[in-house]
């Protein structure tokens, strides 16, 4: 189990990882240098990288999808490699249930998701795939984010 100090300097830097340390040194009453020493010795483990969340349709990319997808096995390890390398794919993800894939895609169109994906399906041999667009985000990378509700999680 989770220290329960981890636990709330985990909670902040979700909720806002450009706070200061000493902010949250005042809220979780853990002095500076502790916040920062748990936070390098988490950084090669738990923390995988810093990051900011945009909105992609300020940018211009009005099209965000999800894709499930189920493709041959001998195609299965050269469409891992051209997913990963592709500049549309945000995320890509191994699943289960008689599917491959969960691809995250960002697109400035419909048009564009479109045509990406009927180029999976011509280079690949899709069997079979399942496309969802993001009309609007409800909830978006928010667990763990509230200190308040950590004991909730029982990590505290």
């Amino acid at each position: 189990m989770m220290e329960k100090r981890d636990a709330l300097i985990l909670s902040h830097l979700r909720n806002d990882a450009r706070e200061t340390l000493t902010r949250m040194s005042r809220k979780t009453s853990i002095p500076v240098s502790t916040i920062y020493d748990r936070l390098k010795a988490q950084e090669s483990s738990i923390i995988k990288r810093y990051t900011a969340l945009l909105d992609f349709n300020e940018l211009g990319y009005n099209a965000r999808c999800k894709v499930i997808l189920k493709i041959a096995r001998e195609k299965k390890e050269a469409l891992e490699k051209f997913l990963i390398s592709h500049i549309s794919v945000n995320s890509l993800y191994k699943i289960n249930n008689g599917f491959d894939f969960l691809v995250e895609g960002i697109f400035k169109s419909i048009k564009e998701s479109e045509d990406f994906l009927e180029a999976l399906e011509i280079k690949f041999g899709v069997k079979t795939k399942q496309v969802y667009y993001i009309i609007d985000d409800i909830k978006r990378e928010s667990f763990m984010s509230d200190p308040e509700l950590l004991g909730i999680l029982g990590l505290v």
